[in-house]
């Protein structure tokens, strides 16, 4: 008796995978640019690519990939391909890409947690800006772009709405460094529901028609 198809599961988790990915792209949208000369951004760069892949390839790719296989489970035949109730090629190419996309949050996560917390606790040289000034702050240690401004809301700014806009930053900085957690969370789950669905079709519609043939024989 065949197992029961995952497909249902993976639209769920697709769907809270493309709605987490479009909160991370819009997160790290709002990190502001910092003045210190050495400032570290991969991780930015690093974490949109892989809110990008997971909402574009796997988010809407996937709607068009569950859409082909799951015609070619109902109909039993798909006329494009016609690959007469076998599944469809798209869904196991993006199935691959599911892998792709979660090593690429995987890398985003391990990446922006290690790069922050190799630069955090720092302090600003007030003398040295001053002396630098207007030119980039150059203390010869990296910065992120949230530490950054974490050590510049220790300074005495003289306007208190600066310190309200710097903080409010820091904030969305955060958020999007910790949302790549869920991000990753929900691409593992996806990755293996996936897996799992591609492994139960081969064993359906591959090796058990192939058995099936040689006893006929």
């Amino acid at each position: 008796m065949d197992s029961p198809s995952l497909l249902k599961y993976i639209y769920i988790a697709l769907g809270l995978l493309a709605v987490d990915a479009a909160i991370s792209l819009a997160l790290v949208s709002s990190m502001l640019r910092g003045e210190p000369a050495n400032l570290f951004v991969n991780q930015g760069h690093t974490t949109n690519g892989a809110g990008g892949t997971a909402l574009i390839i796997i988010g809407f790719g996937g709607v068009l990939a569950l859409f082909l296989e799951n015609r070619s489970e109902t109909e039993g035949q798909f006329p494009i391909m016609e690959t007469s109730g076998k599944s469809s090629p798209v869904f196991f190419v993006w199935a691959l890409f599911t892998v792709l996309s979660w090593l690429l949050a995987l890398t985003a996560l391990i990446y922006t947690f290690v790069v922050t917390a190799q630069t955090a606790n720092q302090a600003i040289d007030i003398g040295l800006a001053q002396r630098t000034s207007p030119t980039k702050y150059d203390d010869g240690r990296n910065w992120t772009p949230e530490n950054w401004y974490l050590a510049v809301l220790d300074l005495p700014l003289v306007n208190g709405d600066d310190r309200d806009v710097i903080a409010r930053n820091v904030r969305l900085m955060r958020g999007w460094r910790f949302n790549i957690i869920p991000l990753f969370v929900l691409g593992f789950v996806l990755m293996d529901l996936v897996v799992l669905e591609v492994l139960q079709l081969r064993k359906s519609r591959g090796y058990g028609r192939a058995a099936t043939s040689d006893v006929k024989v």
